[in-house]
């Protein structure tokens, strides 16, 4: 099984950058406090790279989502 990345949005994107934000639309943070699994790929890095003052991550256990 693929490497998963767990994604959580932990600052609020309000009063940055309109790219930022985008990045968060991309994925899939919507609220504060939210989570998501994702494949752990050199675009999803590079994403959480962008927004890493904003986000924290984990390795995601077994196929949850």
């Amino acid at each position: 099984m693929a490497k998963q990345l767990k994604i959580k949005l932990i600052r609020s994107p309000i009063g940055r950058p309109q790219k930022q934000r985008d990045v968060l639309r991309g994925l899939g943070l919507r609220k504060m406090n939210s989570t998501v699994c994702l494949q752990d790929t050199v675009e999803i890095r590079g994403m959480v790279n962008k927004v890493a003052h904003l986000v924290s991550v984990q390795e995601c256990e077994g196929d949850a989502r």
